[in-house]
């Protein structure tokens, strides 16, 4: 959504069925449709690629909390296969992961109090073929509401994950983010904030007019 604020047409493609995206979509695996894409020449009608490949091998939750309980299983890491593809595609590119392990280079840093969001959300995002400076991170205004190690707590942003120990409800997660197109829980978890890829979107217009001007 935040691309499609920023003036592209936007192409979405994913291995799960979601009626609720709001652009032209194509269900299946993302590398295998990429490759194709590449393939057969027809990823040169497009301008930019944006990613999210699976995270939970290195973000924080598994690697920190999950990890000390001996909660969850083994997760697949995505991100070098996926950037090979990127590579290969000859086209600029973001790599989008949350704050943890995942091995990508963290060359711009987006938080929702950077856009007056009601949640934190921080994200990494490694920027191929094209760059632009991170804003500023302004100081966090309090805590996120919820119980967290055993601490219940109260703040202005709300947590966007999960489910029970003060976890936002799906109306909040979706006015804190800013995504009116979907109210499964699940999607809106899983999303990053519109604001984000819309300040993304700006900023790579900008970059590129700025190398043709």
């Amino acid at each position: 959504m935040g691309y499609h604020r920023a003036g592209f047409a936007v192409d979405g493609c994913d291995i799960a069925d979601r009626p609720r995206y709001p652009f032209a979509y194509h269900r299946g695996d993302a590398l295998t449709y990429l490759a194709h894409l590449i393939d057969s020449g027809a990823i040169e009608r497009y301008a930019l690629v944006h990613t999210s490949p699976p995270c939970q091998a290195g973000c924080a939750l598994t690697v920190g909390t999950n990890h000390s309980q001996g909660w969850g299983g083994s997760h697949t890491d995505l991100v070098a296969p996926v950037r090979e593809l990127l590579d290969a595609s000859g086209l600029p590119y973001v790599i989008e992961q949350p704050n943890g392990r995942a091995e990508i280079r963290k060359d711009l840093t987006l938080c929702g109090e950077m856009f007056g969001l009601g949640v934190l959300r921080h994200r990494n995002f490694e920027l191929g073929r094209w760059a632009t400076p991170s804003p500023a991170h302004p100081k966090h205004r309090g805590y996120v509401r919820g119980h967290r190690h055993g601490v219940r707590r109260d703040g202005p942003y709300v947590a966007a994950y999960g489910k029970g120990g003060g976890k936002a409800t799906v109306l909040e997660i979706q006015r804190a983010m800013g995504i009116t197109w979907t109210d499964v829980r699940e999607e809106l978890t899983e999303a990053i904030p519109p604001a984000y890829t819309h300040f993304i979107g700006r900023a790579f217009l900008t970059a590129r007019q700025e190398v043709f001007a």
